[in-house]
C-alpha cells in the first residue's frame, strides 16, 4: 500500500498538468507546453506569499490563482495570437515555457524550496499504507476538479461551445461564438487553476527550477494514454503513469521507471490510437 499510496499522489500531479493541458486544448485546439512552468511558477508564489510575506493561506491562494492567470492570459496574447498554426504555436508555448523556466530561476535561484503546507505534516496510516496528508489532499483536488471540469463541458452552453470550438473553429465562428475570448478565457481559467494549486503541490514538489520541466513530459504521456480532450482519461492516463513510476521504482529501480513508462504508451496506443479515453474523428469527404 506504500507503493499504491506514492503512485497514487504522483499521478495526481500528473493528472492535474494533463487536465491544464485539456482546458486550453479543447477550447481552442492549442496544446499549451508551458502549462507545466504555470504550475511551476505557482509553488514559487506560494513560497513567495507563505514564508517571504508570512501571509496566511487565505491571501496566499488567491494570490497565486491572480498572478498566475494573469501570466497565462499575457501568453495567450504574445506566444498563441502572435503567430499561426499548430506547429508554430508549439514552438512559441515552448519558447515561453523556457522564458519561465529562466524567471524563476533568477529571481529565486535554482535550490529547491520548502513550501509549507497549511494542514497537518504528520504520517496518516490508512488502508494499510502510509501516507501524508497533503497526498491525500492532491488526489482529492484532482478528482474533483475532473469531476467539475466533465459536468461543466457537457452541461453548460460555455462547455458545448468551447467543444464547438475545438471541432471546427471556423463553424464555431460562423455560429457566433467568441472564439478570441474563449481562448482567452482558457488561458485564464488555466493559468488561474495552476496558481491556486501552487500552494499544494508545493508542498509535495518543493518549489524548483526544474520542476516544469519534469512535469511537462509526464503530463503529455497521461494525456496521450487518456485521449486528448478527455478529463477522464487525463485522471486515469496520470494515475497509471505514477503507479507505474513508483512500482517500477520499487520492484526493478528507478533507472528503468521512465522507460517503463513509455512502453506502457506504446502498448496503449498500439491498442487504441486515440488513447484509452479518446475517440477518433470521421468525417464525410
Amino acid at each position: 500500500m506504500n507503493v499504491i499510496w506514492a503512485g497514487l499522489a504522483l499521478g495526481a500531479l500528473y493528472s492535474l498538468v494533463a487536465l491544464g493541458y485539456n482546458i486550453v486544448f479543447v477550447s481552442s485546439n492549442v496544446f499549451n507546453f508551458a502549462h507545466a512552468q504555470l504550475l511551476m511558477l505557482g509553488t514559487f508564489l506560494a513560497f513567495f506569499g507563505s514564508v517571504t510575506l508570512h501571509l496566511p493561506p487565505a491571501l496566499v491562494f488567491p494570490l497565486a490563482g491572480v498572478i498566475v492567470a494573469a501570466v497565462a492570459v499575457l501568453e495567450e496574447r504574445f506566444a498563441i495570437r502572435t503567430v499561426r498554426g499548430t506547429e508554430a504555436q508549439l514552438v512559441t508555448t515552448l519558447g515561453f515555457a523556457t522564458l519561465l523556466d529562466g524567471l524563476t530561476q533568477v529571481i529565486w535561484g535554482g535550490e529547491p524550496l520548502q513550501v509549507p503546507f497549511f494542514g497537518r505534516s504528520e504520517v496518516i496510516t490508512l488502508f494499510g499504507g502510509q501516507v501524508f496528508p497533503v497526498e491525500l489532499v492532491l488526489i482529492g483536488v484532482v478528482i474533483v476538479l475532473t469531476v467539475l471540469f466533465v459536468v461543466i463541458s457537457r452541461n453548460s452552453m460555455l462547455g458545448i461551445a468551447m467543444l464547438a470550438v475545438s471541432e471546427d473553429r471556423e463553424a464555431a465562428l460562423m455560429r457566433g461564438i467568441n472564439v478570441r475570448a474563449l481562448a482567452i478565457g482558457a488561458f485564464a481559467v488555466s493559468g488561474a487553476v495552476a496558481g491556486l494549486l501552487g500552494p499544494i503541490v508545493g508542498p509535495k514538489t518543493f518549489a524548483v527550477a526544474t520542476l516544469g520541466t519534469a512535469l511537462a513530459l509526464k503530463g503529455f504521456v497521461a494525456m496521450a494514454i487518456g485521449g486528448f480532450g478527455s478529463a477522464p482519461g487525463a485522471l486515469i492516463g496520470g494515475l497509471v503513469v505514477g503507479l507505474i513510476e513508483a512500482t517500477t521504482s520499487r520492484y526493478l529501480g528507478e533507472s528503468f521507471a521512465t522507460l517503463m513508462v513509455f512502453v506502457a504508451l506504446l502498448v496503449v496506443l498500439l491498442v487504441k490510437p486515440a488513447g484509452l479515453f479518446g475517440h477518433a474523428r470521421e468525417r464525410m469527404v
